[in-house]
């Protein structure tokens, strides 16, 4: 009987990534302190918890639950299955932003940021330049959808063109869009930016659900 085959996510190690073997599993974390690395069944399990924290998968050496994927029927037609999402939420504009990135097979959170002070535009922009910073870094090539045409605009333009003041409330918030400015200018990337068609398909899979 063929033995079946493994996928092998190396969080932790000489090169983070997804192997195919054992063998290449063992090459970057053997002998190697603080490893973390997982057995799955499928590649799209394995890239899929490549893109997240290892404590969502291993629990003291055990297996945590794995989420259930969302059949494809569940997304609407035209929307690529492997993909991102990302959304920003504010208790007023300006006023707590907080924004996040869901990995759409099966709607779990990959990261999320804030709350702080600031706009939804700016937590627009973030969300996609750190999604964008994320899959680079982990070796994965899925598109992201945005349903902001002014922060994809922004991204494109390398530039978060907000009109929100700089003040001491919001320093913490403009260190974090001039590293966001300086990623896009440092980095090239072959990820697809998509506009998520509200009118279209509802409301963004990442949306906060709070409107």
């Amino acid at each position: 009987m063929n033995k079946k085959q493994k996928y092998y996510v190396v969080w932790a190690g000489l090169k983070p990534g997804v192997y195919d073997s054992w063998t290449e599993c063992q090459l970057q974390t053997k002998g190697v302190e603080g490893a973390r690395f997982k057995s799955f069944d499928t590649r799209e399990e394995a890239e899929q918890a490549l893109a997240g924290s290892p404590e969502d998968y291993i629990v003291r050496g055990a297996a945590a639950p794995k989420a259930k994927p969302r059949p494809a029927g569940e997304l609407p037609a035209g929307v690529e299955y492997v993909s991102l999402a990302v959304d920003a939420a504010c208790s007023g504009n300006p006023g707590k932003m907080e924004y996040r990135g869901v990995y759409l097979p099966t709607g779990k959170q990959i990261f999320h940021y804030g709350p702080v002070y600031g706009t939804n535009n700016i937590g627009e922009f973030l969300a996609i330049v750190h999604a964008l910073a994320l899959l680079k870094q982990k070796g994965l090539d899925m598109p992201v959808y945005s349903d902001s045409v002014n922060a994809i605009s922004w991204v494109k333009q390398k530039k978060c063109k907000t009109k929100l003041p700089r003040e001491p409330r919001t320093e913490q918030l403009f260190q974090l869009i001039e590293r966001a400015e300086k990623w896009l200018h440092e980095n090239t990337y072959t990820t697809r930016i998509l506009k998520w068609e509200t009118h279209l398909w509802g409301e963004v899979p990442a949306d906060f659900g709070r409107k």
